[in-house]
Formats: C-alpha cells, structure tokens, sequence
C-alpha cells in the first residue's frame, strides 16, 4: 500500500459507535479484535472509534428471563449519544443485548451492524450449528431464528452449566477448570451433530480458541470485529 492510499482510506473511514460494557472484558477483547483485523502501517491507518462502556445497563438476563429491569432505554440512551457524538454506525459486542436491538434501531438514524447476523453468516452452509449462548440469549429464540432449523442446543442443565462458567469469566477467572468446562460443552453439541460451533456471547472468546475442537469455531466476538472494519473502510 502507497502512503496516499493509506491516508486516503484512514481519512474516508467511517467513525464507529461501540455499545459496550457487556462485559468490559468481553469490548476490551472486541476492541483488541478490531485492531488486529485492521489493515494498517500506522496509527492513522486506524478505525476512529466511540465507546460507551456501560457496565450498567440493566441485567438482560434478568430482564428475558425473570422480569427485571429493561436495557432497552439504557441502550437507546448510549446509541443516541454515540450518534449525536459522530458514529455513523454502531455495533454491539454482546449478543444477549441484540434482543433488544429494536430500542437502538428506533432511537437513531445510523445503521445497528448485528453481530446475531454476522455471526450466522460466518457460518457459511453448515446444515447444524452448536450455539453456545446464555439462557436469556436462547430465550430471546435470536439465534434460532436467523439460523432458520440449523440450531443444535445445550440441554437445560448444560446451560446452567454454561451461566456458571460465564459468569466466573466475568469475574476475571480464565483459568483452566473454566477453559475445559467450556471445551466440554462445545463437544457436547459436536457428540449431537453440530459441525460448527457458535460462541454466542462475547465472554466465551476469552476462554475458547478454534484450535481445540476438532470442528470450526465461529467467534461472535471475531465476526463482529470483521463486519466493523468491513463496514467503516467502505465507500
């Protein structure tokens, strides 16, 4: 790449909007994944991007599963405030929240990148597709819908299982009980079919890498971060 093509793209690049916060480890990871999928040489070759780190928003756990509190005006409230501060487009590095994607989508003007749709469309062709996703996500029937009949899921207590792992990824413990529970679960769905794998919420990344199963693994957290830089080097 020339210096002035370079200049050129870094100057034409569209300013990104991150709703984060879901958890904080789960967009400083997105963050990071950006970066990297990023062709640049140099600082300037760099996306411009907006975060909201909002660790409180309310539970969306809580709010599908139990009744609790709505993140839909929080979430409205972040976009709007990432649009009024220059993002032309916003993304959501937690997929449990994009089942109340209608509430940010209503409250601005700029485009919302889904990370349930770019996730699937990593998927490819793959007649079975393990999800790996929190209660509420699987609640919410988000990945079930876009995969149209492809879904292999966790049983209950599977899920269950998965929460508890999740939520000590939340609490900063990556060690290596938390990466063979979460290995275990993964094959699990591929011992029932699956022939991908899905990380359906951002936290699994941080404990599971496609190298140790024995079929793909679709990252949220990676699809996401390709579809961002996609989105803002294009015309």
């Amino acid at each position: 790449m020339d210096r002035r093509s370079s200049l050129a793209r870094s100057v034409r690049s569209k300013t990104v909007g991150v709703l984060g916060g879901m958890g904080p480890d789960a967009t400083a990871d997105f963050m990071s994944r950006v970066i990297r999928a990023t062709p640049a040489d140099k600082d300037q070759d760099h996306l411009r991007m907006l975060i909201d780190n909002n660790p409180h928003v309310p539970n969306r756990q809580e709010a599908l599963l139990r009744g609790g509190a709505d993140p839909g005006p929080a979430l409205a409230a972040m976009a709007r405030g990432l649009a009024a501060a220059g993002a032309d487009f916003l993304v959501m590095p937690c997929n449990t929240a994009h089942a109340f994607a209608d509430a940010i989508t209503a409250a601005v003007d700029i485009p919302l990148v889904s990370i349930i749709d770019v996730t699937v469309e990593a998927c490819g062709d793959a007649a079975a597709i393990g999800v790996l996703a929190t209660d509420g996500c699987l609640s919410s029937g988000v990945f079930q819908e876009a995969l149209a009949g492809r879904a292999v899921l966790p049983s209950d207590a599977e899920t269950r299982a998965l929460m508890r792992l999740i939520t000590h990824i939340k609490a900063g413990d990556t060690g290596p009980e938390i990466v063979a529970g979460m290995r275990e679960l993964a094959e699990s769905l591929v011992a029932r079919g699956a022939e991908v794998i899905v990380a359906g919420c951002t936290e699994i990344p941080l404990v599971l890498d496609a190298g140790m199963l024995d079929v793909p693994l679709v990252s949220s957290t990676d699809a996401l971060a390709r579809a961002t830089v996609a989105m803002a080097l294009s015309a």
